[in-house]
């Protein structure tokens, strides 16, 4: 059985019991792999006391459904989830949790790789930071393109 969860939202996570989920009753998981986003204090060299996070609300859903979709084509993969949270933040807060589950780590390591790099590429999410010289938007960054390139297939 296969289980796969996405969820956007404003309010905290909580990783253990997230991670429980992923596994609960799924013996044949043997590996779990996760990755978790916090705001930092500081980006480009540039002070930042907080961050907010838009999006599409229903869009943005889908388009992590698909990526999920394609990481569970892609790899062998038993549960997967994706938590993405919108709205305001402050350096320390949890963004995102991205993780994978298989019968064996290598699996689970390069489904939760998968997730990040097209999460970060593909999903409709808009940050604007708040720094010391006011509010600007987040641009897109050439690396993460770069490290979602490397899953095209020839």
């Amino acid at each position: 059985m296969k289980r796969f969860r996405v969820s956007v939202q404003t309010e905290d996570f909580d990783v253990g019991e997230a991670l429980k989920w992923l596994r609960q009753g799924l013996p044949e998981i043997g590996a779990l792999a996760c990755f978790v986003g916090t705001v930092r204090d500081i980006n480009e060299g540039q002070a930042v006391r907080a961050m907010t996070l838009e999006h599409y609300p229903g869009m943005t859903e889908r388009s992590l459904e698909e990526i999920i979709q394609q990481a569970a084509s892609r790899f062998d993969i038993v549960s997967a989830m994706i938590i993405h949270r919108v709205g305001p933040l402050n350096p320390e807060d949890q963004i995102v949790l991205a993780a994978a589950t298989s019968a064996h780590r290598q699996q689970a390591f390069l489904a939760c790789e998968f997730l990040m790099d097209y999460l970060k590429t593909e999903a409709p999410f808009w940050k604007k930071e708040d720094t010391p010289a006011g509010a600007q938007w987040v641009a897109a960054r050439d690396s993460d393109d770069s490290a979602k390139s490397r899953w095209n297939e020839d």
